[in-house]
């Protein structure tokens, strides 16, 4: 990820570079200003004032929120919807989850952002490059903003991957709720009973 600079930035549209030029004012940027930028390709989110760009995930980022999303949604009730990649008012930032669990009604309609209190759970998948953005920037910030559920998969790095770990808000904090690896079955009752094998989430697609 990188901060954007204030007078504008060069985003690949066609094989041509564009220039996006970014709000002109002497203060940090705002929600508003974040709202205001037009569509591109890259994640642009909105962290400590500052514009922080990201390129579209690899593949197997890509593969294991597809499968995470079908997962939640067979198990979400009726009233929930499950997305990637929506816009999320936290606080006085905007981030963009891997992974949205949210109530059905905002989201269907249409929503260009999603406030804190529409949404039920956030998942961050843990890629090369966003470890402390995923770890220690945006979970206190999700935790104040009364996100009930953060979920968290690591599938690079030591150990049996993937790692699932499941937080809940507590007093503007998070806490652990429930944690596995490749080989075990995750179980959780929030923000719905949920059960799968972190396993299904990478390789090869297993056979029916």
């Amino acid at each position: 990820m990188s901060a954007l600079p204030q007078e504008g930035w060069l985003v690949p549209r066609g094989g041509r570079a564009h220039l996006v030029l970014l709000p002109d004012h002497p203060g940090p940027y705002t929600v508003e200003d974040w709202l205001a930028l037009p569509e591109t390709e890259e994640r642009v989110e909105l962290i400590d004032g500052s514009f922080v760009v990201s390129p579209a995930p690899a593949t197997d980022h890509a593969l294991c929120a597809q499968r995470l999303v079908r997962i939640l949604l067979d198990a979400a009730p009726d009233d929930v919807e499950v997305v990637e990649a929506a816009n999320v008012q936290v606080g006085e930032e905007g981030f963009i989850p891997d992974v949205v669990v949210g109530r059905a009604e905002p989201i269907a309609r249409g929503s260009v952002v999603l406030g804190a209190d529409d949404v039920l759970m956030v998942v961050e998948i843990v890629g090369p490059g966003n470890g402390k953005r995923d770890y220690v920037v945006k979970p206190p910030s999700y935790a104040e903003a009364g996100v009930p559920v953060f979920m968290r998969v690591e599938s690079h790095g030591r150990g049996v991957r993937p790692l699932v770990e499941v937080f809940r808000e507590r007093d503007g904090k998070y806490e652990p709720l429930a944690e596995a690896r490749a080989g075990r079955s995750l179980s959780v009752a929030e923000p719905f009973p949920i059960e799968f094998e972190p396993a299904a989430l990478a390789g090869a697609r297993r056979p029916r």
